[in-house]
C-alpha cells in the first residue's frame, strides 16, 4: 500500500510540473446510495448517505485529464432486525482516494474511470462502536460519467465496485464488498 501512495503522489507531482497553469482545484459533495454485496445479503438494504471533498483535475492532453480526490465517504448497509421487527444501519464512514482518469467525449462530457483506496474512519450500529469488526482499508474500481460547465460548475454519477473483503471477523468464511453509487455536485474554484 506504500508503493501505490508513492506512485500516486509521484504521478501527481509529474503532472503539476508539466501542466502547472492548467491544473484546477475544487471541492465537491453529494449522495451514496450504498450497500454490500456478497455472502449472505440477501435482504440487505441500500443506505442513503453523502459524500463531500476537494478534487484537482489535470490536464493529460486536449481529450484526457487526471482527477485525484479525497472525499469523504459515508457507506453501509442496512438490515431488519428479526428480533424486534427494527430496520438497523450499519454505518461505515470511509476517507476515499479515488484516482480518476476522464476522457472528454465531447466537450463538457467525460467519462471516467479509475482504482480508489479506502480508509474506514468508523463504523457504527445504532450508536455502537463495530469498528473492529470490519477492515481498515478498502480498494475498488470507479467508474461514471461527468458533465462540466463553461463557467466550471459540474455534475457526475459514479459506481464504486468494491474489489476487497471488508469483513475482518476470524474464522469466517462470510466476505462481504462495498458497493456504492453517487451523485454529486462540483465547483472549480481555480
Amino acid at each position: 500500500m506504500k508503493k501505490f501512495l508513492l506512485l500516486a503522489v509521484v504521478t501527481v507531482l509529474g503532472f503539476t510540473n508539466v501542466n502547472a497553469q492548467k491544473i484546477k482545484f475544487g471541492a465537491k459533495g453529494g449522495l451514496n446510495f450504498a450497500n454490500v454485496s456478497g455472502d449472505n445479503t440477501k435482504g440487505l438494504d441500500v443506505v442513503t448517505s453523502f459524500n463531500f471533498g476537494v478534487v484537482a483535475e489535470i490536464p493529460v492532453s486536449e481529450k484526457f485529464s487526471f482527477q485525484p480526490e479525497l472525499m469523504y465517504s459515508g457507506q453501509g448497509y442496512g438490515f431488519n432486525n428479526n428480533n424486534n421487527n427494527n430496520n438497523n444501519t450499519i454505518a461505515l464512514n470511509y476517507l476515499n482516494i479515488p484516482l480518476m482518469g476522464k476522457y472528454y467525449v465531447t466537450k463538457g462530457l467525460s467519462v471516467e474511470a479509475g482504482p480508489q483506496i479506502g480508509f474506514l474512519l468508523s463504523a457504527k450500529n445504532e450508536k455502537k462502536d463495530v469498528k473492529d469488526s470490519f477492515n481498515t482499508f478498502d480498494f475498488g474500481v470507479n467508474f461514471g460519467l461527468g458533465y462540466k460547465l463553461d463557467n466550471e460548475l459540474n455534475f457526475g454519477v459514479r459506481y464504486n465496485l468494491g474489489l476487497t473483503d471488508i469483513n475482518n471477523v476470524n474464522n469466517s468464511s462470510i466476505k462481504n464488498k462495498n458497493g456504492v453509487f453517487q451523485v454529486s455536485v462540483g465547483y472549480f474554484f481555480f
